[in-house]
C-alpha cells in the first residue's frame, strides 16, 4: 500500500503524520491480513474482524475527518491491492486472478458498511452531546444561571447585540414524542432560514425561547411561517439585547410579553414591548398588587365571566365584536358584564375601571 497512492487523495496530505504513518498504515495491513485469510478460507467469517476498522472510524469521526475522505482511503486500498495482484499475475493465471478479485470485492462492502455505520453513529453521538451542551449553556444564560462573560459562553459566539424571541404555540394537541420532535425540527428549520444562520433555540411542545446572535429585526411574517411549519397558531415576542450581558433580561421581558398577550386575549402575531406597554406596566407587582388582583375574587369561580371580560377588553370593549368572538348574543355579553360590575365594583365604562380590570387579570395570571 504505497503511501504515494494515498497522497493523491484530497485532504490526505493535511492529516497528522502519526495518523498517516501509523494508524492508516496499520489499518491497511489489517485489511491485507483479512483478505489473505479469506483467500485461504473463502467461507471464513471471523468474529470481530471489523473491530479495528470500527475503532479507527470512531477516531476519525471524533477528530472531524470528512466521511468521504475516510471511505476513499478504504476504496483506494482495495484498488491498490488489486493493482498489486494484477502486477504479479503471470500469463495463464487469469482465472486465479479473477477468483482473488472476486474475494476482494466480496469483502469490501462489509468493511465499508461497518466503517460508515460506526462513523455516522459516532458523529451522531458527538453532535447530540454538543447540542445538549449548547442547550444547557443557552438555558443557563437565559435563566441567569451562567453569568455573561463566563468562559463556557465562548462556545455560543455571542458578540454585540442579539435578538431574543419567546415563542408560544397556541393549544398544541396531545401527541406522541416523535410527532413533537418532528414539529420542533420544522420550527427550528424555519427559524434558521428566517435569520440566515443557526439560531440558539430552546424549544418544547408549547413553544420556547430563541437567541438570534446578530443585530436584526424579526421578519414581519415570522408567525405565519412558524404556523405553517407547526400546523398551529404561533405568537412571537421579540426583544433586542444590546449585548450578551443583556440577554437574560431580554429573555425575561420577551417571556412576559408573551404571557401578557395571552392573558389579554390578543391574537397570535409578532409582539413587541411597545404593543403592550400599558399592560406590561400594570402587571408589575408592588404593595398594591394583591389587592388589585383580589378585585376579581367574587367572579373567580365563574370562568365564563372572566373569559367574557378578557375577550371584551381585547376587542376594545366592542360588545358586538365580543359577542361574535364568543358566539353569544350581544345581550348575553351585556348581562355578563353587568354581573361582573355588580359583583366586583369595577366600572368598565370608565378609563379607571378598564385599567383596573386589565391589571387585575394580569396580576391574577402571574400569581397562578
Amino acid at each position: 500500500m504505497a503511501r504515494e497512492s494515498f497522497e493523491e487523495l484530497p485532504g490526505y496530505a493535511e492529516l497528522p503524520d502519526d495518523v498517516k504513518d501509523l494508524e492508516i498504515a496499520a489499518t491497511a495491513r489489517h485489511g491485507v491480513r483479512l483478505f489473505l485469510r479469506r483467500v485461504n478460507d473463502p467461507d471464513l467469517d471471523h468474529p470481530g474482524s471489523h473491530r479495528l476498522f470500527r475503532e479507527r472510524a470512531a477516531q476519525r469521526a471524533e477528530e472531524g475527518m470528512a466521511l468521504h475522505l475516510l471511505l476513499r482511503t478504504h476504496a483506494l486500498g482495495v484498488y491498490v491491492l488489486w493493482q498489486a495482484l494484477r502486477d504479479v499475475a503471470h500469463p495463464g493465471e487469469e482465472a486465479a486472478l479473477v477468483e482473488l478479485v472476486d474475494i476482494l470485492l466480496q469483502t469490501h462492502p462489509g468493511v465499508v458498511g461497518a466503517v460508515a455505520e460506526t462513523y455516522l453513529d459516532e458523529r451522531s453521538a458527538l453532535e447530540a452531546e454538543q447540542r445538549a451542551q449548547q442547550r444547557s449553556l443557552v438555558r443557563g444564560l437565559l435563566d441567569g444561571m451562567v453569568p455573561p462573560g463566563h468562559v463556557l459562553l465562548d462556545q455560543l459566539r455571542l458578540e454585540g447585540p442579539s435578538l431574543v424571541l419567546a415563542l408560544g404555540l397556541d393549544s398544541p394537541p396531545p401527541e406522541d414524542p416523535v410527532a413533537v420532535r418532528r414539529r420542533l425540527r420544522r420550527v427550528q428549520t424555519v427559524l434558521d432560514h428566517a435569520f440566515g444562520l443557526d439560531v440558539l433555540a430552546l424549544l418544547d411542545g408549547d413553544g420556547g425561547r430563541v437567541i438570534v446572535p446578530k443585530d436584526c429585526a424579526p421578519p414581519a411574517d415570522l408567525p405565519r411561517r412558524l404556523g405553517k411549519a407547526s400546523g398551529l397558531q404561533v405568537r412571537v415576542a421579540a426583544v433586542r439585547a444590546d449585548g450578551p450581558e443583556h440577554i437574560t433580561d431580554a429573555g425575561r421581558t420577551a417571556t412576559e410579553i408573551l404571557r401578557i398577550t395571552r392573558v389579554c386575549g390578543l391574537a397570535p402575531a409578532l409582539h413587541r414591548l411597545d404593543d403592550v406597554l400599558l399592560e406590561y406596566h400594570l402587571s408589575r407587582r408592588n404593595e398594591s398588587s394583591h389587592r388589585i388582583a383580589a378585585l376579581l375574587d367574587p367572579v373567580a369561580e365563574r370562568p365564563e365571566l372572566l373569559e367574557t371580560l378578557r375577550t371584551h377588553l381585547s376587542h376594545q370593549q366592542d360588545r358586538r365584536a365580543t359577542a361574535a368572538a364568543l358566539a353569544l348574543h350581544p345581550n348575553t355579553v351585556d348581562n355578563r358584564l353587568a354581573k361582573i360590575a355588580e359583583q366586583t365594583g369595577i366600572d368598565l365604562s370608565s378609563p379607571r375601571g378598564t385599567a383596573l380590570a386589565i391589571a387585575a387579570l394580569l396580576l391574577r395570571d402571574s400569581e397562578g
